[in-house]
């Protein structure tokens, strides 16, 4: 009865156009890193700032900022460091909404090796499971010659679990979760611990939108940190509804997700989503130098608060 009674009170308020349809792809399946989206939904939110979001997931590794940058959906979620690579090409993308402050990408090992800091994972003997991936390359250039032996990472923590000399990439709501509940020893360090840290879980359309339809883009902004606010209030109930989505991932995992993400999203600083052009700058220059882009460009290029001022 809820959800009707929001419909009720913007009918008697003379909300009579019709809400504006679009669509939000995911660049990964329902899980909590995406909770605030499905809470928006669940809740009303969408539906208070007058729009009617499909959540799409494209899956692992989907090519979202291309999706939107050929129109085939108004808005998505990709990295940081993504957005500034699109562009770099000539796409015409720009962030909205940050939900991750902090990089959740880490390096997971066992406690039992004693390691204080992420510079101990290359400077010992032992396997490291990562992905050809911009972060691997900013932290072979910050901790060069390293003694550990990088290999191509296949996904999930079996390796982990039996050998004790063995670190894998991880994301800090997912891998450590699993191997702990799998009796596992992890310990975690944050790839922003080391200096790179693109905002993830960002929230992008094309810059022609935001000129052509300011509105829907400053009440998607609006909707979203309604949504991830209730979110971070109480996960239950989009949890719930991904878990309908996503069998993979069972109830108490959902709610640890939800528990370990939290520091990395709230912030005492600013409002919750909020990007600032000297974090865009930094990033952007991290990627000229270790020549993933040419050029840097106008960090104000790259994001709006909501001004819609790309």
């Amino acid at each position: 009865m809820r959800t009707n009674w929001i419909a009720i009170l913007l009918l008697m308020a003379g909300y009579a156009a019709a809400a504006d349809k679009v669509q939000l792809t995911l660049d990964w399946k329902p899980e909590p890193e995406f909770g605030g989206f499905y809470a928006a939904q669940q809740n009303g939110s969408f539906t208070k700032h007058n729009l009617d979001v499909t959540i799409k997931s494209a899956g692992e590794g989907a090519p979202t900022w291309q999706l939107v940058a050929t129109g085939k959906t108004l808005f998505a979620t990709t990295a940081a460091d993504q957005v500034l690579i699109a562009r770099s090409q000539d796409a015409d993308v720009v962030a909205l909404f940050a939900v991750y402050q902090t990089f959740p990408q880490g390096i997971m090992v066992h406690k039992s090796r004693g390691f204080s800091s992420i510079d101990d994972v290359f400077k010992n003997s032992g396997t490291l499971a990562a992905e050809d991936d911009t972060w691997l390359h900013f932290c072979l250039n910050k901790f060069p010659s390293p003694k550990v032996k990088i290999t191509s990472y296949s996904g999930g923590i079996a390796a982990f679990l039996a050998k004790p000399d063995y670190s894998q990439q991880c994301f800090v709501t997912s891998e450590p979760i699993l191997a702990t509940n799998q009796g596992g020893d992890p310990q975690t360090f944050l790839i922003a611990d080391a200096g790179y840290n693109p905002y993830t879980t960002v929230v992008i359309t094309k810059s022609q939108t935001l000129h052509d339809n300011p509105a829907i883009v400053k009440e998607m902004i609006a909707a979203c940190r309604e949504g991830w606010q209730a979110y971070l209030d109480d996960p239950k109930p989009a949890n719930a509804v991904m878990g309908q989505l996503n069998s993979d991932m069972d109830a108490p995992t959902f709610a640890a997700a939800a528990a370990a993400q939290k520091p990395l999203i709230e912030t005492s600083k600013t409002p919750l989503g909020t990007m600032t052009a000297a974090r865009w700058e930094e990033l952007a220059n991290q990627l000229v130098g270790l020549k993933v882009i040419d050029h840097a460009p106008p960090p104000t290029d790259c994001f709006t608060n909501g001004d819609t001022s790309p």
